[in-house]
């Protein structure tokens, strides 16, 4: 299962590759070569042009499983296209003209699902708040009054941003009235100050349970939120599994994500049992772990039937 060129059945992201290889061809051949026979375009400091990409996919088999909104211009910490809640209307078109360009990428080059992370809360006072809690944490360490300073914070941040959210519902319809051939889905936000909290995602999803909006689970993501006092991975699992058409699979410690999966603290046994036999399953690592890290993170899982 885990020795190169052995197909198994996960999607390698691009963003695993970091700098390492500069042409979209050299990362397919790369994931074909270890066994992957789909990628997504993951987030990266230095995206690869895309052209190629269509003889490479005719040459190797190999799908475009994914496109992850973002992954056309370089990363960033907080992204374009995150704006589609801006309270600004210019700053709105701007995210959805952004978004357009993904999905039309997506479906010229066959993939099914565009995946949204991160929505921010318009807020110069709560932003700097999100970073004053998230250098603390960094400092102290994690604690019970900090859990509930945590916990207080994003409450806070909800109530707040209620407007923007009834923004997000809107632009989100928008777009799936566009494009309705292809799949939206939401993934949790990275930081304190995101909208897409537990309690948010699910007011959107709901909102937009007609439009078949999805949802994407960030299993790193959500362990780095837990062990800070925010909603459980079971409770995520829990609550938005019967919307998930993707996941991305990673580790994580302490202050870290993007682990290879099995070196980290994630229980991936719960993980297995929320997940369908449709869901896509994306590996997502820091580049700075290697082939030898990528193949033993596969050999992991699918150890733990995921």
């Amino acid at each position: 299962m885990t020795a190169p060129g052995i197909p198994n059945d996960y999607v390698r992201s691009t963003s695993c590759f970091g700098d390492r290889l500069k042409t979209i061809e050299d990362q397919a051949f790369a994931a074909v070569a270890m066994g992957f026979r789909a990628i997504e375009l993951g987030l990266s400091e230095s995206p690869v042009p895309l052209t190629g990409f269509e003889d490479t996919r005719r040459e190797t088999g190999v799908k475009l499983a994914a496109v992850v909104a973002g992954c056309l211009r370089p990363r960033v910490e907080r992204m374009p296209c995150t704006m589609l809640s801006s309270p600004r209307d210019e700053e709105r078109e701007q995210a959805k003209l952004s978004i357009r360009r993904h999905i039309q990428l997506a479906q010229r080059l066959g993939a099914p699902v565009v995946v949204l992370r991160g929505s921010s809360v318009a807020d110069a006072k709560l932003h700097s708040e999100s970073e004053d809690l998230t250098q603390r944490i960094a400092r102290e360490g994690v604690n019970d009054e900090l859990r509930e300073a945590v916990r207080g914070f994003v409450g806070r941040v909800q109530k707040k941003g209620q407007r923007q959210l009834d923004h997000l519902c809107r632009s989100l319809h928008a777009l799936r009235q566009e494009f309705p051939e292809t799949q939206l889905a939401l993934a949790p936000g990275a930081h304190l100050d995101d909208l897409l909290s537990f309690e948010g995602m699910g007011w959107v999803l709901d909102d937009l349970a007609k439009q078949g909006l999805g949802y994407w689970h960030d299993v790193g993501k959500v362990h780095l939120g837990e062990r800070i006092g925010l909603a459980s991975q079971g409770n995520w699992l829990d609550t938005y599994a019967p919307r998930m058409v993707g996941i991305h699979l990673q580790d994580a410690a302490e202050q870290e994500s993007e682990m290879p999966p099995g070196l980290g603290e994630v229980d991936f046994k719960l993980v297995a049992g929320y997940l369908s036999s449709g869901a896509t399953r994306v590996v997502e690592i820091n580049p700075r772990h290697g082939r030898a890290e990528v193949l033993a993170s596969v050999q992991f899982l699918h150890s733990h039937g995921i």
